[in-house]
């Protein structure tokens, strides 16, 4: 049993971009789908599915983004655990990599990347950030 997913994604995902893969393949969750659709939006993975397999499970299928043969995530940093949540306000966001990379929160409104939700006007639990 899983008690971590946002981890065990990012886990496969850095796993996935080392060997070079396509595809990844995880249990589908909505807080998953959430983070790979802002992902997706920020243009660090190509396409994001959800494959019903017909039994109550449900699978997270990511197709994985490269600029030629290079990994378009070449670092990622859980900030909140289970353990230690960690929240920043407005005023606390700083540039990932001098804007290069980006840093996704759980926000009243949903999952967001921080520039989303600079413009939004909100802080929340920062979940990861990635470059």
């Amino acid at each position: 049993m899983i008690n971590d997913h946002i981890s065990d994604m990012f886990t496969r995902l850095s796993n996935a971009y080392a060997v070079g893969k396509k595809t990844v393949d995880m249990p589908f969750t909505k807080m998953c789908e959430a983070v790979a659709k802002v992902m997706l939006e920020e243009k660090y993975l190509r396409k994001v599915e959800a494959v019903s397999n017909g039994k109550a499970h449900s699978t997270l299928k990511l197709t994985l983004s490269y600029q030629g043969s290079t990994p378009s995530v070449s670092h990622i940093r859980r900030i909140s655990k289970p353990g230690v949540r960690i929240y920043r306000s407005l005023s606390q966001f700083k540039p990932i990599l001098s804007g290069l990379g980006i840093s996704i929160l759980s926000t009243s409104r949903g999952i967001m990347s921080d520039r989303q939700a600079r413009l939004a006007h909100l802080g929340g639990e920062v979940l990861v950030e990635l470059w």
